[in-house]
């Protein structure tokens, strides 16, 4: 976690950098500057600061992991990775009720986001619910 704490921890530092300096730049034109540019730096240098410092706080609460040890072999990290989902249909159901939701809000048929919270409730239950029953339960 160090090693990536590090990078986007430069990447900030050059955002800062980068973002005033793209601001002067711009507003030296006769146009009054590009605020949509400007803006999205300033956006960008916040989301990747906050990324830097995420990783920076549990770089600091983790144990050592072998790809951060200078002496790290590849069989220290062999063993149990963690858990990852099988395939599921529960997503697409989970974005197919909320394009209904985001197309009754469109054209404003209340019926429809009524409908489409409804089978929202249902989908968004049996994706939280999948691995209590069938044939992934635990």
């Amino acid at each position: 976690m160090k090693v990536e704490a590090w990078l986007f921890g430069i990447t900030t530092v050059f955002l800062v950098l980068v973002t005033p300096a793209y601001w002067l730049i711009t507003d030296a034109s006769d146009h009054g500057g590009d605020w949509t540019g400007t803006s999205a730096l300033v956006m960008t240098t916040l989301l990747v600061g906050m990324v830097t410092l995420y990783l920076g706080l549990h770089a600091k609460r983790m144990d050592e992991r072998p790809e951060d040890r200078l002496d790290g072999e590849i069989a220290d990290g062999a063993g149990e990775l963690g858990f990852f989902p099988p395939y599921s249909w529960w997503p697409f159901w989970c974005a197919c009720t909320l394009g209904i939701i985001v197309l009754a809000l469109a054209v404003t048929a209340w019926w429809m986001l009524v409908l489409g919270a409804a089978l929202g409730v249902l989908a968004l239950s049996g994706w939280i619910f999948e691995y209590y029953r069938g044939e992934h339960a635990h």
